[in-house]
């Protein structure tokens, strides 16, 4: 799916390495530059690829997304906000949903910067009553860093949902997640995993509340680890639907669990705060280990 997203036509030539293109009904931007390939959709300002030169691509995206106005990409890097999971409706709140401004980039031979920003109106204050503006910034080159910053008077909770690349789920293992968690598949059950790591063998949905401030993503049957360092979190989430999951959702290969993890950097546990002159901010920076 990643590789037909740097076949589109051109419908705008933003820079030499910048470009915008279409997909469905979804405007997108797309980086071709000698360090690194990488695109970004419109709506959501969400991450749909990434890839080093030389590398696989490190982004999954499920060829069954619908590219459509108002749903949900499936795969990639959602920005879930101002609420994650089910607290409000749609679920993972709305600002994956809508369609973002460019409103910066910048370019130079090592790597390309991007800003998007999301401002309140009428729409969003029928669901969420507060003034916001957002901006989501990326910088891509042989990392991929990623940073959602919110401002305005408020408390949200959110994640970088990220959805990963795997040659076979169930041969992954990922450390660095901290002893305690919380089951989300057994009814918010509290767990403990005194050596921190989770594996993809069956259905996973975890919200982990002691995470360091690194994870490392061993795909084994891949053969690469990829490093997912949080910024300004509290929770680290792991989830894969799992094989009886994965075939109810219509966006979702059936098969296509065994190819992905999520890795998120997340505040659950402890919500952002955004007051005055004083923005909250979460962020994250995905490597891949040499």
């Amino acid at each position: 799916m990643n590789e037909k997203l740097f076949s589109l036509p051109v419908l705008n030539q933003i820079s030499p390495y910048i470009t915008q293109r279409q997909t469905g009904e979804l405007p997108v931007v797309v980086i071709t530059h000698p360090n690194v390939r990488a695109a970004v959709t419109l709506q959501g300002a969400h991450l749909v690829a990434w890839q080093p030169s030389g590398e696989k691509p490190v982004i999954w995206l499920s060829e069954k997304t619908l590219w459509a106005n108002g749903k949900a990409i499936r795969g990639g890097v959602p920005l879930c906000w101002p609420w994650f999971g089910p607290a409000g409706n749609p679920a993972h709140g709305f600002a994956r949903n809508l369609p973002w401004t460019l409103s910066a980039h910048d370019e130079n031979e090592h790597s390309v910067m991007l800003t998007f920003m999301l401002q309140s109106s009428e729409q969003t204050k029928k669901v969420w009553p507060h003034d916001f503006t957002l901006f989501a910034r990326f910088r891509f080159s042989d990392s991929c860093e990623i940073e959602l910053e919110a401002h305005g008077d408020f408390e949200a909770t959110a994640a970088l949902h990220s959805y990963f690349s795997v040659a076979d789920s169930a041969e992954v293992n990922v450390s660095g997640l901290g002893p305690d968690y919380i089951d989300k598949v057994r009814d918010g059950a509290v767990g403990h995993a005194a050596d921190g790591q989770q594996t993809y063998e069956q259905r996973v949905d975890r919200v982990h509340t002691q995470p360091a401030d690194c994870s490392l993503l061993n795909d084994r049957a891949g053969n690469r680890v990829i490093e997912v360092h949080h910024h300004y979190q509290s929770d680290v989430v792991t989830w894969n639907p799992g094989a009886e999951l994965s075939c109810s959702m219509s966006d979702m290969p059936n098969e296509g669990y065994k190819t992905m993890v999520c890795v998120e950097t997340a505040r659950i546990s402890r919500p952002l705060v955004s007051s005055g002159e004083r923005p909250a901010r979460l962020a994250a920076t995905f490597r891949i280990q040499k």
